[in-house]
């Protein structure tokens, strides 16, 4: 008797992550079906895969849209998340929190019975730099960082979904930052703003990378990420998962990277930099964010090498490396989030204001 094959439903499916787990899922021959939910339908068809537009900010309305769009659903991967804009957390909330809010509802009205959940080490309590954590760290943000404290509140709504849903398996993904080529110019318009000459990025003209105290950090491959929320929607697991990729990153592997050299700056210099340019708004990467950065702890992975089988094929210099090239060739990808340019260019991100709009 053969194995049932899945429909699985990707809500933010068009995005950096989104794109590379809509694939993955659809290259699957576990996986009948893929529906990709987005605010805006792309042009890019992979096999397997249908589109439909569904905005999870518009209250009631979205809650029914998605009940429907769950229906006969085996998994539901929630990847929908607004990062952007860092002057507006009102409008963050409402989407992140209140969208995910209706997500949740849906899926419980929907009968669908596996809920896989984009979380993010963003999500957990400062802590150590010096040996990984577990995923029983205490999951409780950075409180001033928009980004941390929606995470943060989503995991406790995940504690309250999962009492009073028993029967719907939920795994949490909690990975470190992702990157690959063809999300390039969308994390340049996120987090480095319109006046980055990317095309300049290059080893030659980059002599120096700030040594900040505190900077370290974790990444992975966006089609590694993607391969983790296959084995979590494939295999009968539960809980949270740390994902991320060695080694960990730090400002000496940034230039060797860039075959430039490290300069040791003061951690206050350098935030009362991002705060100007955030303040001005020259950069949409806001000071609290790169409090939290240099807050975060660093991850132990072993529970998805156990339980999910999951290794990534990445490491993080070929990950970064990837991203760079892809920074200084201008790459992006055939869906909205990821098209290399957007109308009107960087004038109209100037003009629109940088870090104030989604």
């Amino acid at each position: 008797m053969s194995e049932k094959r899945r429909r699985v439903v990707v809500l933010g499916a068009t995005g950096n992550v989104g794109s590379s787990v809509v694939r993955a899922l659809a290259e699957d021959p576990g996986v009948e079906s893929v529906l990709g939910l987005s605010r805006r339908i792309p042009a890019w068809q992979p096999e397997k895969t249908e589109w439909a537009s569904v905005d999870i900010r518009t209250g009631e309305l979205a809650e029914a849209e998605l009940t429907r769009h769950f229906r006969g659903a085996d998994a539901v991967v929630h990847l929908a998340w607004l990062i952007q804009p860092t002057h507006d957390p009102l409008l963050t909330w409402r989407t992140n929190v209140l969208g995910s809010i209706r997500v949740l509802r849906a899926v419980a009205a929907a009968g669908v019975p596996s809920l896989v959940y984009a979380s993010s080490v963003g999500a957990y309590s400062p802590g150590p730099k010096d040996r990984p954590v577990p995923e029983n760290w205490p999951t409780h943000g950075w409180p001033e960082a928009a980004y941390c404290r929606e995470k943060s509140y989503l995991e406790r709504l995940l504690d309250t979904f999962e009492l009073e849903q028993p029967q719907v398996r939920v795994v949490r993904m909690r990975p470190g930052f992702i990157f690959k080529r063809e999300s390039a110019m969308e994390q340049r318009r996120l987090f480095l703003g319109p006046l980055l000459p990317h095309r300049l990025v290059r080893s030659d003209l980059v002599p120096v990378v700030p040594d900040i105290p505190g900077l370290l950090f974790q990444v992975l491959h966006s089609d590694d990420a993607a391969e983790a929320y296959r084995q979590a929607v494939l295999r009968p697991v539960r809980g949270a998962f740390n994902l991320a990729a060695g080694p960990v990153v730090d400002a000496r592997l940034l230039a060797e990277l860039l075959d430039a050299r490290t300069v040791r700056l003061p951690r206050p210099l350098v935030r009362g930099a991002v705060s100007a340019a955030w303040r001005s708004h020259l950069a949409p990467a806001s000071p609290q964010l790169f409090d939290a950065v240099l807050r975060l702890p660093l991850m132990d992975c072993a529970r998805a090498a156990d339980e999910l089988g999951w290794t990534p094929r990445h490491s993080a210099a070929q990950t970064l490396a990837e991203f760079l090239e892809g920074l200084r060739e201008g790459a992006g990808m055939d869906t909205p989030p990821l098209a290399a340019r957007l109308p009107g260019g960087r004038a109209n991100e100037l003009a629109t204001g940088v870090g104030s709009r989604p």
